[in-house]
């Protein structure tokens, strides 16, 4: 990692950090997770916002009518919004993608819960994803969510990213060990 990103990877930790425990000592994770859910959206949904949280260019002022804009439309707590208000002031709000992702894996460790990143050749059935979220949630003991993308790329089969471990069953990898293997012997 970059020592930028590290030290972007830093501040949001703080920020998340403070957000969550406040958020637990009030009682309003539920709150905070919609929050959180809500302005993730937004920002993946907004290149518009993301430039202007990104853009050094854009004035504090500026960026904090913004970002309250975002914040009111969506009807985020007071909380949040105070926390917001606070990064906007202190010309943090760059590093909101990675305290919103920081403040989802908090939540959902508090919930016992797990994300899985999965990424198929094809779109999952309702079936096959709460099957293959039973079957991770036999593996680690906790629930776990899926993050779903297609990628038809893999031909078939999956790639699965649960905490450090990746499970790849794509027939894209199975290609690329069998060529290996072909040079090996060639």
């Amino acid at each position: 990692m970059s020592e930028p990103a590290s030290i972007s990877l830093g501040i949001a930790t703080r920020y998340a950090t403070a957000l969550f425990e406040l958020a637990k000592e009030a009682s309003i994770l539920p709150a905070l997770e919609a929050d959180t859910t809500a302005l993730a959206e937004a920002l993946a949904t907004s290149p518009e916002l993301r430039a202007v949280i990104a853009s050094p260019m854009i004035s504090r002022e500026d960026q904090g009518r913004a970002i309250a804009a975002i914040a009111a439309r969506i009807g985020v707590t007071p909380l949040v919004a105070n926390t917001l208000a606070l990064m906007s002031e202190k010309r943090r709000l760059f590093v909101l993608p990675q305290l919103l992702a920081n403040l989802a894996d908090q939540i959902a460790a508090e919930k016992g819960e797990m994300t899985a990143e999965v990424t198929a050749a094809r779109a999952l059935t309702a079936a096959q994803s709460k099957k293959l979220a039973e079957t991770l949630k036999a593996r680690v003991g906790k629930t776990v969510k899926l993050n779903t993308t297609v990628d038809e790329s893999l031909i078939g089969g999956l790639v699965v990213k649960l905490g450090s471990t990746m499970i790849d069953t794509s027939v894209k990898a199975k290609l690329a060990a069998l060529q290996n293997a072909m040079k090996e012997v060639g």
